[in-house]
């Protein structure tokens, strides 16, 4: 049985034109979960990325904290209606990641600890539009959140940046996650209001 946490609900939409159609800004982060929140010590999380030819190619959280680092500012979208805007973060691109294997890949099923699983299209994760984050405004990233480390993609409604990220499987063809498979849409993208099949 999946246990959900508070916050799915709707509020009245605020006019900014950062605001996709259909959301309101809150100032807190509310804490949206299928599950209970795992916790993962640092030295035991990894990640890794499982190729379409099933070569893996996997990071400690010391081998991960030595990759190029990136500060990234951007606002954020909930499929439940809110948007948090002008958020900050830290963490590694995706793009740095993905270099590190051979791929022809159109496709990741992303995977995290407590096996929640979301697709992501791999357009979605190059090109500076995604990134494994470890910290949020300054600080390292609460386990509510996801941390130890979450994926962001923040393009995409916010069910699409796993928490407690563990890895990438890359695939050829598209394949619904966790939340895709219960009715939720197979992309997510917040101004065309992908919410739902």
């Amino acid at each position: 049985m999946a246990v959900f946490s508070r916050g799915f609900g709707a509020r009245r939409r605020e006019s900014d034109a950062r605001l996709p159609p259909g959301q309101y800004i809150t100032e807190d982060f509310p804490v949206l979960s299928a599950g209970p929140t795992p916790k993962i010590d640092t030295d035991k999380w990894s990640f890794a990325i499982r190729t379409e030819a099933d070569m893996v190619t996997t990071w400690t959280w010391d081998q991960f904290m030595a990759l190029p680092i990136e500060d990234v500012a951007t606002d954020i979208h909930c499929v439940t209606r809110w948007s948090k805007l002008g958020t900050s973060w830290r963490g590694v691109s995706l793009d740095t990641l993905l270099d590190h294997v051979e791929t022809d890949a159109d496709f990741t099923m992303v995977h995290s600890y407590g096996g929640y699983t979301t697709n992501v299209p791999m357009a979605d994760l190059r090109g500076g539009r995604a990134w494994v984050a470890f910290e949020f405004e300054g600080d390292p990233l609460d386990p509510e959140h996801g941390g130890p480390a979450r994926l962001l993609v923040p393009h995409l409604y916010f069910w699409k940046s796993a928490k407690w990220v563990r890895g990438l499987t890359l695939m050829a063809r598209d394949e619904p996650g966790f939340w895709e498979q219960n009715g939720y849409n197979m992309h997510g993208d917040p101004w065309t209001e992908e919410r739902y099949w």
